[in-house]
């Protein structure tokens, strides 16, 4: 199988990423610099753990692309023995990054897939966990003159993971300016910059290792001392639901083509520049710039979202190392519970009235489900933690329910 985010290295280091999220938020607390919300902290978790399953399911045609032209096409220049191969795919890799990256910044229809990694209104690692669900679409293709020179697939592949696997670091504001670095690579103060939503720093930085590209094709930009970053998306998303953030702009690209009575409009809306409008779907929206979206939790509720997290990395942290132990059926059952459970919490976590007793309706239908149907082996780590976590919900959510009926919330 050869996928542009399938590396095993990705799936080895994703431990050590939540260790390090941790990390980050103590010494936050420690230095009295917290940069986390547990609102925002739990969506950008959700999102990373959901964005894993179409690499797992292995969606689109990229595959049998990439094997087709390897086999066909493959000017076969570079053999995987060679450390000059591993070098040279590398910085190649890294530059088809740096065209990926920046047309989906400049392309509707390609924002529409990279879009939810911005949307986070906080620049931590957490930040960074947010990535697309819908880029298996068509990313790929900015790839493919890697598979024509002769790129063997398992060097693409282990490259592929190194190069996102060190993008991780650089979503911190814990980490300040680092002389000369920054003029070779990515960091944290220049990756920043790339997150920010203010006019003067949108746009720009989009190499994933070397900021090189980016001084070199003019989409360099540097921190300006007297303007802070302001972080998110220019039309914030303005909601915790993890399948709303992956098809937010898909939605308002689709409403604009129906709504607009120009006919070229009607197909240019998909592949305009991502501010573009058509004219007769324009309307003026009164944002507040520095505002983030925030909505309160009690106490009981912050401990519930808390084991949330715990509970849905252990479930899914336990499905990767042993993915060929179960069928293609059982992978996609799987993730019909995660994102459920997922989407179930964004609920809670917004303060709907019905969330406690739908996650608790949902625990109950999906133990039903596999038991009953037998829709998972319970032989299986991954099937035992579920069934756990589903019990704790169980537990937990009623008893919610029975506080929330007694003491109800209200939305703000």
């Amino acid at each position: 199988m050869v996928q542009t985010d399938a590396s095993s290295i990705i799936f080895y280091a994703i431990p050590a990423f939540f260790i390090l999220i941790l990390i980050e938020f103590l010494y936050g607390l420690w230095i009295g610099k917290n940069t986390y919300r547990l609102n925002d902290a739990y969506t950008s978790i959700s999102i990373g753990i959901i964005s894993r399953y179409p690499t797992i399911l292995n969606f689109g045609f990229q595959s049998v692309i990439f094997v087709y032209i390897s086999s066909k096409f493959n000017l076969e220049l570079m053999p995987a023995s060679s450390v000059l191969t591993w070098i040279i795919a590398f910085l190649l890799y890294d530059l088809s990054y740096y065209w990926m990256h920046r047309m989906h910044h400049e392309i509707k229809i390609l924002w529409a897939t990279h879009s939810v990694h911005h949307h986070g209104e906080e620049y931590n690692l957490a930040t960074a966990l947010r990535q697309t669900s819908t880029g298996w679409l068509w990313k790929w293709v900015f790839y493919l003159p890697m598979m024509l020179v002769g790129v063997p697939a398992e060097v693409f592949i282990s490259v592929a993971g190194v190069n996102l696997v060190y993008q991780f670091w650089v979503h911190t504001e814990h980490i300040g300016h680092l002389g000369f670095l920054e003029k070779i690579f990515i960091t944290p103060m220049n990756h920043s910059i790339h997150h920010a939503k203010n006019k003067e720093y949108i746009d720009a930085n989009y190499g994933g290792v070397f900021i090189i590209w980016d001084r070199i094709f003019g989409t360099y930009i540097p921190r300006i001392d007297n303007i802070k970053p302001v972080y998110g998306t220019v039309t914030p998303l303005n909601s915790w639901n993890p399948i709303w953030a992956n098809f937010q702009i898909f939605s308002n690209m689709l409403s604009d083509s129906i709504k607009t009575k120009n006919l070229k409009d009607k197909v240019r809306v998909w592949f305009s520049k991502t501010y573009w409008r058509p004219k007769d779907c324009y309307t003026e929206k009164n944002n507040n710039f520095d505002t983030k979206f925030d909505t309160t939790l009690t106490s009981s509720s912050k401990i519930f979202i808390f084991i949330q997290v715990i509970m849905l990395i252990l479930v899914s942290g336990s499905l990767y190392p042993f993915i060929s132990y179960h069928s293609y059926d059982q992978l996609l059952f799987f993730a019909f519970v995660i994102i459920a459970m997922n989407y179930l919490n964004s609920l809670f976590i917004s303060n709907n009235s019905y969330a406690s007793i739908l996650i608790l309706i949902s625990s109950i239908g999906i133990t039903y489900l596999i038991y009953d149907f037998e829709m998972l082996n319970v032989a299986h780590l991954s099937t035992k933690l579920l069934i756990s976590y589903l019990v704790i919900n169980i537990l937990l959510s009623g008893a919610l329910t029975s506080l929330r009926s007694l003491n109800p919330i209200r939305t703000g």
